[in-house]
């Protein structure tokens, strides 16, 4: 048996070298396309598998961003989903939201709302 110093040794071990081997993910991204088109990717582990991983899932010509541990939000206008639309990313989600709304209206969105949202936590 174990004496409950040696115990508290090898857990402390444990503790301090697991998060080193687990993987590390650090990178999401966020592709917006014409009339509300999207697609996300969230805690890849490069920004070149996430921005791929994005695209894939964003129909047509698509504007692709990055994000790491930050939140990337997509608003269009309610009223032509194919006008005005803004996007954002910010490290809050609530920032990124409201950015997102704001730039719509700013490019003559009448009724803008979030489409869609993603965080990368990870980062």
């Amino acid at each position: 048996m174990l004496s409950r110093g040696i115990a508290a040794r090898c857990v402390l071990a444990l503790v301090l070298i697991g998060p080193a081997a687990a993987p590390v993910h650090a990178a999401g991204a966020f592709a917006i396309g014409k009339c509300g088109a999207y697609g996300k990717a969230i805690d890849y582990a490069g920004e070149a598998e996430a921005t791929r991983a994005a695209r894939k899932n964003c129909a047509g010509d698509c504007t692709t961003l990055t994000m790491k541990r930050a939140c990337a939000a997509l608003s269009v206008d309610m009223a032509d989903p194919c006008g005005a639309h803004g996007y954002a990313v910010e490290q809050r989600i609530s920032t990124s939201l409201n950015n997102a709304v704001r730039k719509c209206y700013e490019f003559g969105g009448k009724e803008c709302v979030i489409r869609a949202w993603a965080c990368d936590a990870r980062g």
